[in-house]
């Protein structure tokens, strides 16, 4: 279900008092995360702007300690699109953490098929566990032999982290998975990326909105397989845990933002953010110009900053939603 409008506005107050504009962070430990959301456009149209983002991190990779990738790594769900993908996100191996997402884009049962069912054979053979296990930071899977629900371990300073990334709409049994998985981590900061999650209006995705997996084919599963919209996925996952620090995705267009802070049973601060540059989101150009997100997470200050950058253009993106900071930032520390 939707918030109701009181609760949208209590969480606008809140967003008000904590999302502030650009500023810089002097001293501290700093953790700096990239999010790389939608790649599908550039897979489909423009590899060389994929390429202008993947160089730009392998260049910069002695300062980014994780890469997360919110799905959509495709267009067409095609041999030709992953490969693309493939060689590109290649250069990253061995060289800093990457986290992939499984989008609508991304499965289906066949190309251009979007979601119509759960077959993600081309994901899984260009990017199958018996290679993503060899990199930084693998920890495990949902499915043996399938990259479409993974988790990974890491530590930073004296914090310790757990991504948990999940499908498209994650079935029942995937959210009962990730619910075991971070009672068995207490004292990890956990971060759940997701293709999508947040909707445009900073509100989690529910009855209503546009772009729903109860829409696609894979909506139609019940039981174990019944998909999950964010604000499922925020009852029977997020909130429940007093650790779940973060949400990323991305999926959603019209202006492609969102940011949203709630508070979760323990009495702690959850962050979610979309983020969507691709083709079709409002003022979009060249399917997405090749912006990605920058987040710096200063340990000592309790801030994060986030800031909208392209490689591809050189530029930063500073309109409202793509540049501001978020202070007093709880962590769970060891």
């Amino acid at each position: 279900m939707k918030l109701a409008n009181n609760h949208i506005g209590y969480w606008l107050v809140v967003l008000l008092g904590l999302f502030v504009g650009s500023c810089s962070n002097d001293g501290g430990d700093e953790m700096t995360i990239v999010l790389l959301p939608d790649t599908q456009t550039y897979a489909e149209k423009s590899p060389h702007i994929l390429s202008s983002q993947i160089d730009w991190i392998a260049a910069n990779a002695d300062s980014i300690d994780l890469v997360l990738q919110q799905g959509d790594l495709t267009q067409n769900n095609n041999e030709q699109e992953w490969t693309i993908v493939r060689e590109a996100f290649s250069r990253l191996d061995e060289k800093v953490p990457y986290v992939l997402a499984l989008g609508n884009h991304d499965m289906g049962s066949m190309p251009g098929k979007f979601a119509d069912t759960r077959n993600s054979d081309l994901f899984n053979s260009f990017f199958p566990v018996s290679t993503m296990k060899k990199l930084p930071a693998f920890a495990g899977t949902f499915e043996p032999g399938k990259m479409d629900n993974a988790f990974y371990l890491m530590e930073h300073g004296d914090l310790r982290w757990m991504v948990l990334s999940l499908e498209f709409g994650p079935r029942q049994a995937v959210v009962d998975w990730a619910n075991e998985l971070v009672e068995q981590h207490p004292s990890y900061n956990v971060i759940v990326n997701t293709h999508c999650y947040m909707y445009s209006d900073s509100t989690r995705q529910g009855e209503g909105d546009y772009w729903r997996p109860q829409g696609y084919g894979v909506g139609a599963g019940v039981g174990a397989d019944a998909v999950h919209d964010g604000e499922q996925l925020w009852d029977q996952l997020i909130r429940r845990h007093a650790n779940i620090r973060f949400v990323f995705s991305g999926h959603i267009l019209n202006g492609g933002v969102g940011n949203l802070v709630s508070i979760n049973d323990a009495g702690f601060s959850v962050y979610q953010f979309l983020a969507n540059y691709q083709e079709g989101v409002k003022g979009s150009k060249e399917g997405g110009s090749g912006f990605l997100r920058i987040l710096k997470l200063n340990t000592k200050n309790n801030t994060l900053r986030v800031r909208s950058y392209s490689p591809y253009t050189d530029e930063y993106l500073v309109k409202d939603g793509h540049d501001f900071t978020v202070r007093d930032v709880v962590l769970t520390h060891e």
